[in-house]
């Protein structure tokens, strides 16, 4: 009996040993499933820690780390912290994604010949090249899906190397980590710096002898996160003075799901712009309806980029036509949006069509064997991105308010056959991109006026634009002529000219931004109706906390038809 009972004693502390052991600690979270999140806060990192949380990225670039987290280490993250910023850490696609069930037949040619790219000599680029301006000593940053090796990429115009690193952000491993398996990131980076030439000796590329960092934050698929993004905007501006980093070229676009101040992302993006660097971004191509312009092209400060096409005219303006993907302002703080456009229909560039999700997914499109046709808000984006580049070689000390000035003050407007707006500025900004007119431009001044970026990233004081929205749905830009109002519709018949007049006087175009106030800026039936800002699909009550509108996954450019 006593045995038995000895027996009996032992196997129940073992049992209870077992289930001890089995049970999860508030350290041992292995069973409970965890929440990538954005931390933001000068404590943020022993906050997190504090809780148990595992930090995976410090994002020094806005002053936040991202962490794992269980349900319960949130709750007690922000109970003990009340004002402390979290955010999700949403799920980002690259532009171009492919259509599901994509052939796996290359296609296209398969031998390369001369390809004369055009868009050049469209913007006037190929006439500063004639001068030597070609971008010489400028590095263009570009944030996308890698690199693939292709000559005119990772040369310049002497046959020198020009690409100076390949940063990976996403989190892949291995010595070809930064190969490019999406062809996003390749195409847009050739329509920037490509010093390949035509059958008549003309660059392929706006800035061919333009340096080239290549960050990697997007996947073979497209895909992304806000970490991998801000990591590596992160990265640019800690190599900024080493390898003379001056361009970000940023052909991506998320819905926002909050004003652009409470955004990571764009805070990121401002800290790039304060800290000098000139950030081209893509209005995206979820137009043509109003505000519909993507993060980060709504942050007010930098040089947002919508498409227009030549109509398969390549020679022929007069039938150019604004794309119907572009897309349209104001932002949702009642900024106007776009800044440019430029040249984003049918535009060719670099892809390897062996290995890229995208020319197989669509491998049509191959005009050779290594130029691949794409249109978007992407690439139209990486033309001014050229530009800037071209501009910044002939006066190196421009800032980034006075490039932004530069081109928008030498933009040609699209004009109607009676000489009056072909377009609203709501979709075409300040007009078509002219980087020879910019850079022999002897206008002088600063964009962004009445904004103060360095309040804004502090949260002393936050800003709105001058667009209203009436009851009808109909736009207006506060204290300029009806000239100005738009109703917002789309043409895909308007025929445009591109005049030589600029669209905007000084006095006009860059006004003073508006101090975020309730009696100027929420005045009923004023700035926005209710139907359109606050709808509960977008839900920005809680500044502090990211809402759940951010799961919708943030796309650039998802694969768009040729225009």
């Amino acid at each position: 009996m006593r045995t038995l009972k000895t027996t009996l004693f032992f196997l129940f502390v073992a049992l209870i040993a077992l289930l001890l052991v089995d049970a999860p600690s508030e350290k041992d979270t292995s069973t409970i499933s965890t929440q990538s999140l954005i931390v933001q806060g000068s404590q943020a990192a022993e906050q997190v820690r504090a809780v148990g949380g595992e930090i995976t990225h410090e994002l020094g670039i806005i002053n936040a780390v991202v962490a794992d987290l269980t349900p319960s280490q949130r709750a007690r993250l922000q109970s003990s912290n009340p004002t402390q910023r979290i955010y999700e850490n949403q799920a980002v696609e690259s532009a171009g994604k492919p259509d599901k069930g994509g052939s796996t037949d290359s296609g296209g040619p398969d031998k390369d010949s001369p390809v004369d790219t055009i868009f050049p000599t469209q913007v006037g680029a190929d006439l500063l090249h004639s001068e030597g301006i070609t971008g010489s000593g400028v590095t263009i940053a570009v944030v996308d899906s890698g690199h693939w090796p292709f000559k005119d990429l990772d040369v310049d115009t002497t046959g020198a190397m020009r690409l100076l690193e390949a940063h990976v952000s996403t989190g892949q491993k291995g010595k070809n980590a930064w190969e490019d398996h999406n062809g996003h990131g390749t195409h847009v980076a050739s329509i920037a710096v490509s010093s390949g030439v035509n059958s008549d000796g003309k660059f392929n590329g706006v800035a061919p002898d333009a340096n080239l960092i290549m960050v990697k934050a997007f996947d073979k698929d497209g895909m992304g996160s806000y970490a991998s993004v801000i990591d590596g905007l992160d990265y640019i501006l800690a190599n900024k003075d080493t390898h003379n980093i001056r361009v970000a070229n940023l052909s991506f676009s998320a819905t926002p799901s909050s004003f652009y101040r409470d955004d990571p992302l764009a805070q990121a993006v401002m800290r790039l712009w304060q800290e000098g660097i000139v950030v081209v971004a893509s209005a995206g191509n979820t137009g043509p309806d109003p505000m519909t312009i993507g993060v980060p092209g709504n942050v007010p400060y930098i040089i947002t980029v919508g498409a227009m096409s030549d109509n398969y005219t390549a020679t022929d303006p007069s039938d150019d036509l604004l794309t119907s993907f572009s897309a349209t302002g104001p932002t949702h703080s009642g900024f106007i949006k776009p800044d440019l456009v430029a040249p984003g229909g049918h535009i060719l560039g670099l892809m390897e069509r062996g290995w890229s999700t995208i020319a197989m997914a669509h491998p049509e499109f191959h005009d050779t064997k290594s130029h691949y046709q794409m249109s978007g808000t992407s690439q139209a984006t990486a033309i001014v991105s050229g530009i800037a580049a071209l501009l910044l070689q002939s006066e190196p000390t421009l800032t980034p308010d006075e490039v932004k000035y530069r081109l928008m003050a030498n933009a040609h407007r699209a004009e109607d056959s009676a000489g009056g707006l072909g377009y609203s500025v709501l979709q075409q900004g300040a007009g078509m991109v002219n980087s020879y007119d910019a850079v022999h431009s002897a206008a002088q001044g600063f964009a962004n006026g009445g904004l103060d970026i360095a309040r804004d990233l502090d949260g002393s004081e936050s800003y709105a634009g001058p667009v209203r929205e009436r009851p009808d749905g109909s736009f207006y830009i506060y204290g300029l002529p009806a000239e100005y109002d738009w109703d917002g519709g789309y043409s895909s018949t308007n025929a445009v000219l591109w005049s030589d007049a600029i669209l905007w006087s000084d006095a006009i175009l860059w006004s003073d931004a508006i101090l975020w106030s309730d009696a100027v800026l929420w005045s009923d039936a004023v700035l926005w109706s209710d139907a359109v800002l606050w709808s509960d699909a977008v839900l920005w009550s809680d500044a502090i906390l990211w809402s759940d509108a951010l799961t919708e996954a943030a796309a650039v450019n998802v694969w768009v038809d040729q225009e």
